[in-house]
This record gives C-alpha cells, structure tokens and sequence, in this order.
C-alpha cells in the first residue's frame, strides 16, 4: 500500500526552525526581507534610502525622515515579546494539525496567560483575513452546522436560542480529492445571508452541491450553479457521497476544538475555525507554512487586545 505523500511529507522541525529563526537577529532581518521584499521602502515617501538609529531599531527615511520598524502597522506592532518566541508560537499554531490551546501555549513559550491568549487571538486573525481573501473555486460540498447549545439550550434542536450558526464548504478535484475548505459564521440560515457568504468565499461559476436547505438556493446570486440533493434529514445525509467531505471536516473540526479547547466563546469562534481551515488549506507544502504566514502578517493591520475582545466576526 502506498503512503500518502501529503501525510507522510518531511515537514519541518523544530530544529529547523531554531536553525533558522532561533536568533533574534535572525528573526529581524528574515523580517525586514519579507516586509521590503525589493529593500526599504519609506511609508510616508515611497524612498529607498534609510538610516538606521543607533539604540533602538528603528529604520529612518533619509528623505522625509519618517521613522517606521519592521512591526509598525503590522500585527505585531507594539509588541514586547521577542520575535524568536513568535516565531515558536507561530509555529505551534501552525503546524499543530490539533491545534493548540492558550494554556498548553503559555506552557510552551513560558510567557503569562493573557500573553499566549492574545498571541493566539492575533495568529488566528492573521489566519481569518487572509483566507477571507481566498473563495473557493470548482465543485463545492456546502453544509449548515450549528455550534454550542448541546447542553443550556430551552429548546433542542436548531432553534436553540444559544447556538452559534456557520457554514462549512469544501471543494474538490475532478478526481473528487478535497482541495480547500471554509468554515464561517453566519447570522443564521436566510437567503439574505447566505447570499453575502457566497458573493465573499465562492468565485463566480463555481458549482455549489447542497442539501434542500432553501436558503442555500442564494449561491445562484453570486453567480454559481446549484445542485440540490435531498439528504432528508442529517443522518442520512452523512451517508451521502455528495457530501462526505463537507462531513468529514464538519466532524474533524468539531472533534480538534472540543478536545484540545475547555471552552470557545461563540464571539470568538469565527477564529478557532479559520485556525483549522488555514492549516488544511495549506497542508501540500509545509516547509513554506513560516515565511507565508509571517509575510502575510505583516500585511495586517494591528489588532489591538480590546478589539480581540470585542469583534465579533463574520465570513
């Protein structure tokens, strides 16, 4: 029997990653290459030519004098954690096919607990937005889900008035391998709503195959042709070839964030899924998990705690 190639690739170890990234100047000038792919570019001007001041590290524009760092206006702006323990944590985050809870992070990095749960917070934002960028194309296995609410609720069933509402999609190859998924939380299951997710996460001309969810007909808005199965309630449509992708990464996710979370507040939820759709989407080749990641996460913006906090999200 053959090995997989994607499961059994070599990855990338710690080891590599200290040899690496294991110093902080290794750390920064990694940075400073991903962030100024063509060299220096001042923020304010546009000029390549720079100085550099003698105690701190900060990068000043020889023509308009704008000083700017290498974590200005990024995600890891004003942070005061070595960049050599964000890079261990994006690593845990990014190469853990469980994940990682903040706890278990805090342990590892030996940094506080508010500490390993912003960094975490903030890796995963870097997660949502780029995914958020990046719709599903080809033939699309698309499924409601509902999250939370198995044990508070006052009514069972979907109705449940502590439930959180997402949709999980996945698309496959002609030979009907997966290919990418999307999991995002909507404000419930109307045409409405559904539309919106569509018209964000799925390219035009795309075949989208669903249950009889009537809602689920708002694809045909955003320009995709819609194949109806009627699965006649859940059970049966596990068994359903048509969706047994959708269904797999349904109850994969759903297992990974019970097991290795105590509790994932429905605020935050949006997350923890893009958590988990980021690292499938990108598992062909995880040698280049770091230097993707940490280059689109100097292309985010920052995320302040108190927003962390707050936002609730929706894809």
């Amino acid at each position: 029997m053959s090995k997989n190639k994607i499961q059994f690739q070599s990855g990338y170890s710690l080891p590599q990653l200290f040899k690496e990234y294991g110093t902080p100047e290794q750390c920064d000038q990694a940075l400073f290459e991903w962030k100024w792919p063509e060299g220096f570019s001042c923020p304010q001007c546009k000029s390549n030519l720079f100085c550099t001041l003698k105690n701190r590290k900060i990068y000043q524009c020889n023509q308009c004098h704008h000083q700017t760092s290498i974590t200005s206006n990024t995600i890891f702006a004003n942070t005061k954690l070595p960049l050599t323990t964000w890079f261990l944590g994006i690593y845990l985050l990014t190469l853990t096919k469980s994940g990682i809870s903040a706890l278990e992070l805090k342990r590892q990095l030996g940094v506080s607990y508010n500490t390993a749960w912003s960094m975490k917070q903030k890796i995963m934002q870097v997660m949502k937005e780029r995914d958020d960028q990046k719709p599903l194309n080809g033939k699309i296995q698309l499924h409601n889900v509902y999250w939370g609410g198995e044990f508070y609720a006052e009514s069972g069933g979907s109705g449940s008035k502590n439930k959180t509402s997402f949709v999980a999609a996945v698309s496959t190859d002609e030979k009907g391998h997966p290919i990418a998924m999307n999991m995002n939380v909507v404000k419930g299951f109307q045409i409405k709503e559904i539309k919106r997710w569509a018209k964000q996460h799925v390219k035009a001309g795309s075949t989208v195959i669903s249950d009889g969810l009537n809602c689920f007909k708002a694809v045909t808005k955003a320009d995709c042709h819609h194949i109806v199965v009627v699965a006649n309630g859940a059970p049966k449509s596990v068994q359903k070839e048509e969706f047994s992708w959708v269904n797999t990464m349904i109850v994969n996710v759903k297992n990974a964030i019970k097991g290795t979370y105590h509790c994932v507040d429905s605020k935050h939820l949006p997350r923890y899924l893009a958590e988990f759709c980021y690292r499938f989407n990108r598992r062909f080749d995880l040698t280049s998990m770091i230097p993707r990641f940490v280059y689109i996460a100097l292309r985010t913006p920052p995320m302040p705690n108190r927003l962390l906090k707050l936002a609730e999200l929706y894809g």
